[in-house]
């Protein structure tokens, strides 16, 4: 028996994380047995388990995808744990773990301090200290403000970067933890600190030029907590002793990018031989930001390097380098020039007439200048990322492509999912949906990783939400942003903003347009309910749903408020401001980014989705009053939503392929027409030769409707389509990420809108989730959430020889492929520990084997329940 994946709060071995109410989960593989018989947990405060602080015993209901102990946790303290299993067969014990808090209530020594220079002039800071004993342990807490690096004894701390990231300022600070024990030395230690403007106080969100979001002044607040051999206790604070000085970082944006003038390079700025001329004292500050609390933030890291493809020399005589495939990131590199001299690189995401190409991202610069000092270095930026493909260099009359390196920096999250088929084209659309979602999940699940804009759109998250968690395990990356969503909902009576945390907002507030402020779009707020209630089907930890159910409820019940005020309780959604089925292609106006689709159908749809949700999550909950008071909103809304947009004789008013597919998914349609719904979606499509016209809503119900109901030769059909509108035709046109827009390059190569185009928005990949669910078959079951148990009906067509899917789910390891044979198809099924699968074949059958043996009552019909193990089930017709 193996046990792994330990994690407390979905997180391994975190360090300084927020962790009121510790939530522990494992996975359990490779036992003799097939189920779990009981747990026991037991944590201590020394590794060797001399001293337990709590130990469960042996329970029979203790869950691996979440046990939360009653345990009151002390600051600034290391604890172990472990964890006991025990199957039908053996038993086993898992290795070790840990987590360890951070500084809790415990006041601060240091004080935030920033420099006496013109706010514009990024600081770095210097602060040198004595230890008189070998360090036994140490702590630095440590934020900025914006974004900040650190150093001791001339090294980096830490592999993350653009801490401590992205969040409303105002209403809430995250500070990290790192563990310095190897960085300290008995004798003279220093430490060096650098800040940039990051999202605090740099240029961002829509007014051009808008600056000091939340701030004007660069900050900086750090306790290094030592501890020594003697067991004495040293606090090194930021305080008016710390020494600050200009540094090479002429600019930072996220928008615009860098300018960093290595002549400027203070020597050795970060160790104990810092030449101080020319530093001042820091000086304190009380910044006006929310409150100061451990970290949610999963970190942001280099997940990957990538070698340049080729470079090239256009026909505008530009030199570029392609390193074949957008990413999100910077581009690290070597160089040795004289001083004084400027290389400068633009960033792009593709090529218009084999020239280089950046007008699609509007006013974002997306650049790096550097000036050199005349000796050779090894380039990066610090605090800005860029979306690209192509760099443009400007000042280097001679490239290596060995010098030069793309580093991939996103949210550091585990890679769960893997899907193959026998078509090339769809398995680089996989790829393509990989990527964006890689690019685009950076400390908020944001549009697009390049232009101006980089905002935690709530409707692109809502919908791809569960493929997200296919590919990624995805818990804590969306408890930050669920967490801010729901400080922007406190402040907008329930509504959710159009982006999380809502800087748009900010900015209609500072150029003094509050008036204009819109929040509470359909489908892209519907993300508070969406988000939770899938988070809850992948993972089932009833402790994420319980703090998540207010977001749940505070969107319904605003709903609900709008509908009793200004509609007089009419159970419809006819009121306000709606992306609905965005950039669909069904408008007859084709210079609208509207999609066709009545925007109050769309949205007195979602009213009934989210109130359904809430009566699902409330009944989860034993929350048995809301559970019955929102399953009843949620009658009455479908009632009259069949009354206002059905015919008697079951004609939908709404005649869009979009607006079918919501009913189906939804179950809007009255059961006794829901047969012709399906037929009128089925003519819908045929009408267009297949095609689809949907948009942000309607792509990603579309494929998964058709399978329900019987036409999954039709999905298969909008997925293998090449011409215009397509996925494949985004793959023929060269995308190695997720278009914006279906015809974000026209078939002459040219981008078609310069004012809202992105090569890299992850929505219409939600597709991939349909592979996962109907073309290889997993899945989830709501009554046994956190895949304990799967329905496995994978959907073949005679367009593929093979498809599979692998995905580490909260419960473990489940594989699911189909092949073709001469006679018949043979699936290949994986069904992790303490898990079940109900697999269905709905094809005609003449024989079923199962690992050899012939099922002769399966004949005719073919559905068995898989428990643990390995099976190869052949059916032949």
């Amino acid at each position: 028996m193996i046990i792994s994946h330990l994690r407390v709060n979905h997180i391994e071995k975190p360090l300084g994380y927020l962790l009121d109410k510790p939530t522990f989960s494992w996975i359990t593989s490779d036992s003799a047995g097939t189920c779990q018989e009981a747990a026991q947990l037991q944590i201590a405060i020394d590794e060797a388990f001399c001293n337990i602080i709590f130990d469960s015993g042996r329970q029979e209901a203790i869950s691996s995808l979440g046990y939360t102990p009653d345990i009151t946790l002390k600051p600034r303290t290391r604890y172990y744990w472990r964890v006991l299993v025990w199957s039908e067969k053996d038993h086993g014990i898992s290795e070790v773990s840990w987590f360890e808090t951070g500084k809790g209530n415990e006041p601060w020594s240091g004080e935030w301090i920033t420099s006496p220079f013109d706010k514009e002039i990024h600081p770095q800071f210097f602060k040198a200290f004595s230890l008189k004993k070998r360090v036994k342990s140490a702590r630095a807490y440590i934020t900025g403000l914006g974004t900040y690096e650190f150093e001791i004894n001339g090294k980096k701390v830490g592999n993350e970067y653009l801490a401590p990231f992205y969040n409303d300022y105002h209403k809430w600070l995250q500070y990290q933890t790192y563990d310095i024990t190897s960085f300290l030395r008995e004798g003279k230690n220093a430490i060096g600190a650098i800040l940039g403007n990051g999202w605090y106080k740099g240029r961002f969100g829509f007014i051009n030029q808008m600056k000091e979001l939340y701030g004007s002044q660069f900050g900086l607040l750090c306790d290094i907590d030592i501890m020594l051999e003697d067991e004495s206790h040293i606090v090194i604070g930021t305080d008016e002793s710390w020494l600050c000085h200009p540094s090479p970082i002429l600019e930072s944006s996220i928008y615009d990018g860098e300018v960093y003038d290595a002549g400027k390079e203070v020597d050795d700025w970060s160790t104990i031989d810092c030449d101080l001329n020319g530093y001042a004292a820091a000086i304190k500050f009380s910044p006006v930001c929310g409150t100061l609390t451990e970290r949610l933030s999963p970190p942001v890291v280099i997940t990957e390097r990538c070698a340049p493809v080729k470079l090239l020399h256009t026909p505008a005589d530009e030199q570029v380098i392609d390193f074949g495939q957008v990413i999100t990131g910077w581009v690290e590199f070597k160089c040795h020039l004289p001083a004084g001299e400027k290389i400068r690189l633009q960033f792009g995401e593709l090529l218009q007439n084999d020239n280089f190409y950046n007008e699609n991202l509007r006013t974002a610069k997306e650049e790096y200048i550097y000036i050199s000092n005349g000796k050779p270095a090894v380039i990066r930026p610090h605090f800005t990322f860029y979306g690209f493909r192509y760099i443009k260099i400007i000042g280097l009359s001679h490239i290596d492509l060995k010098n030069f390196e793309a580093c991939v920096i996103h949210s550091g999250l585990e890679f769960t999912g893997k899907l193959e088929t026998s078509n090339d084209k769809v398995n680089r659309l996989i790829e393509n949906a990989h990527w964006s979602q890689r690019d685009n999940f950076l400390d908020v699940p944001t549009d697009c990783p390049q232009r101006d804009e980089r905002m935690g759109w709530t409707g692109d998250a809502q919908v791809f939400s569960a493929t997200a968690s296919f590919n990624m395990y995805t818990p804590a990356f969306y408890k930050k942003y669920l967490y801010d969503m729901l400080l922007e909902q406190k402040t907008h009576d329930g509504s959710v903003p159009h982006v999380v945390p809502d800087i748009l907002e900010r900015c209609m507030v500072l150029s003094g347009n509050e008036d204009a402020v819109q929040h509470g779009s359909c489908a892209w707020a519907d993300a508070a309910t969406v988000i939770p209630w899938t988070t809850y089907l992948f993972y089932g930890d009833k402790t994420l749903l319980r703090e998540q159910f207010e977001n749940m409820t505070l969107w319904v019940d605003y709903i609900k408020m709008q509908d009793d005020t200004l509609t007089g309780s009419s159970r419809l959604w006819k009121t306000g401001f709606h992306f609905a089925d965005w950039l669909a292609l069904d408008n007859l106006d084709k210079s609208s980014s509207f999609g066709g689709t009545d925007c109050y159908y769309v949205a007195s749809a979602y009213y009934f989705y989210s109130a359904s949700l809430a009566a699902k999550a409330a009944s989860v909950l034993g929350e048995t009053e809301k559970a019955k008071e929102y399953q009843q909103l949620s009658e009455e809304i479908k009632k009259a939503i069949q009354k206002e947009y059905f015919t008697p004789n079951g004609r939908i008013a709404v005649d869009t392929q979009t607006a079918m597919v919501v009913a189906l998914y939804m179950n809007l349609v009255p059961k006794e027409h829901k047969e012709r719904l399906v037929q009128d979606l089925k003519k819908k499509l045929d009408d267009n030769k297949v095609h689809l016209t949907t948009g942000f809503v309607g792509t990603y119900l579309l494929c998964q409707v058709l399978s329900e109901n019987g036409l999954q030769s039709y999905a298969y059909q909008l997925l293998l389509n090449e011409d215009f509108p397509s996925w494949l035709y985004e793959v023929n046109m060269g995308a190695t990420t997720i278009w914006e827009r279906w015809n974000s390059v026209l078939e002459n190569g040219l981008v078609s809108d310069t004012g809202m185009n992105s090569m890299n928005h992850y929505a219409y990949g939600s597709i991939v989730e349909w592979m996962y669910r109907y073309m290889c078959g997993i899945n989830p079951v709501e009554s046994a959430p956190g895949f304990k148990e799967i329905t496995l009906k994978p959907q073949i067509d005679e367009r593929f020889d093979f498809a599979r899917a692998e995905y580490l789910s909260a419960a473990g390891l489940y594989k699911s492929g189909w092949e073709k044979t001469d006679s018949g198809v043979a699936y290949h099924i994986t069904i992790p520990f303490d898990a079940k699968a109900r697999f269905i074949v709905r094809d005609t059958i003449s024989s079923v084997k199962v690992n050899g043996i012939l099922h002769k009552e399966l004949c005719g019909k073919c559905e068995l329940t898989l428990k643990t193990g390995e099976y190869e089930i052949i059916v032949q017709k």
